[in-house]
């Protein structure tokens, strides 16, 4: 059935039943058809209108509370619903935290073709909110803030509850004194500095905490946004990975993990084609007078057949959503590493590498759903994998 938008599709009242990946509430029609509906809570009965229609799911939007769910709260926002930000703050936290992790699952089974078990719980921020350390803002015609949802068009803010309070400072700055010339701003704070620049144009580094070290971050690159866990992530990336003779990181970006990496290899192999991030992650090393490490600054895709066979101890990736390139996960397997840590920001293009990694002869050890982005639907994950002959041997 083709789709149809508009007030005039079929009323129907359900009780929602969870929380799919993109955010929404899912819940089923008296047909057997999935429909989603956003915000709405899972226990949550609504009565709802139908949006799109097709041959085996709908969407619909509420139009009527009939009676709250047991996880459902109060938005803390006064822009709740329209900014494109945030889209689960009238969940509970606890409910989010578990939703996350039954997103991971299902994505790990339905994918990847792989049964994940007992998943352990959801690692949550230390902080539901003010946890966000960095972000992206609109300048348009005088008025500061974010996209609408499923829009271009501008959500005026002056202040944000999910950054941490010395950003949310600065973009209240920002939007009573608007610049003049419209575009997009960053926005990033770090372990005592703070940048605010038109995107594009130059601004001093920031600098984060992670092992002892700090990592400065030049204007665009990418760092992970939740300031209260980055130091937390690193640590946990660098359990997973252990110690050992060498190690190699793609994606390395600025050095997060480096920094945490480091100490616990006699060398390590740093790959980031980014030359912003290759120098930052260069001049970090310099900063923390780490020598046994050496950056490649080339696409992974192009790193990895150079380092077939290289039997490194660990190899450590933080790839982007997308996940690893077309037929890089046979290049990696060739490189024949000892224990692989995958940290990523997609459960899907997660569940998929899984899959060709394990089939590749790796063994999947663990996986975690670790929460990054509170009042969010998205879900980060670290996975540790291990060559066959390696994990049979370990109790």
């Amino acid at each position: 059935m083709r789709g149809r938008s508009g007030p005039a599709g079929a009323r129907a009242e359900l009780r929602i039943e969870s929380l799919a990946a993109g955010g929404d509430g899912v819940g089923h029609l008296p047909d057997g058809r999935v429909l989603f509906v956003p915000f709405t809570a899972p226990g949550d009965r609504v009565r709802v209108r139908l949006v799109e229609e097709r041959g085996r799911f709908a969407r619909a939007r509420v139009e009527e509370l009939l009676e709250p769910g047991p996880s459902r709260t109060q938005p803390v926002c006064s822009v709740f619903g329209s900014c494109g930000g945030c889209a689960w703050q009238h969940i509970a936290y606890p409910a989010q935290l578990e939703a996350k992790r039954a997103i991971l699952a299902d994505a790990l089974r339905r994918i990847g073709g792989i049964e994940p078990g007992a998943l352990e719980p959801c690692v949550p921020s230390p902080a539901e909110y003010a946890y966000r350390g960095r972000t992206r803002v609109h300048v348009e015609a005088g008025r500061v803030g974010y996209l609408r949802r499923r829009s271009h068009a501008l959500c005026a803010v002056s202040r944000c509850p999910v950054l941490v309070p010395a950003l949310e400072e600065r973009l209240h700055e920002l939007a009573a004194s608007p610049p003049r010339e419209d575009g997009e701003w960053e926005l990033v704070a770090g372990a005592g500095d703070l940048s605010a620049a038109r995107v594009g144009e130059p601004a001093p580094r920031i600098h984060l905490e992670v092992a002892g070290r700090r990592v400065g971050v030049s204007a665009g690159v990418f760092t992970q946004s939740n300031a209260l866990l980055a130091a937390e992530l690193a640590r946990r990336v660098a359990a997973s990975a252990g110690e050992g003779r060498l190690a190699v990181e793609l994606f390395a970006g600025a050095g997060l993990l480096t920094a945490a990496l480091a100490p616990r290899f006699e060398r390590l192999v740093a790959v980031e084609s980014d030359r912003a991030a290759a120098a930052d992650l260069r001049r970090n090393l310099g900063e923390w007078g780490v020598e046994h490490a050496r950056v490649e600054e080339e696409p992974v895709e192009l790193a990895l057949p150079r380092l077939a066979g290289l039997c490194p101890d660990a190899l450590v990736l933080d790839p982007p959503r997308t996940g690893l390139p077309r037929g890089a996960a046979a290049e990696l397997l060739a490189v024949r590493p000892r224990r692989v840590v995958y940290l990523s920001c997609d459960p899907a293009t997660l569940a998929r590498d899984l899959a060709l990694l394990c089939a590749g002869g790796l063994s999947l050890r663990t996986v975690a759903a670790i929460d990054l982005f509170p009042q969010t639907p998205h879900v980060e994950a670290l996975a540790l994998l291990e060559a066959a002959a390696y994990a049979s041997s370990r109790p």
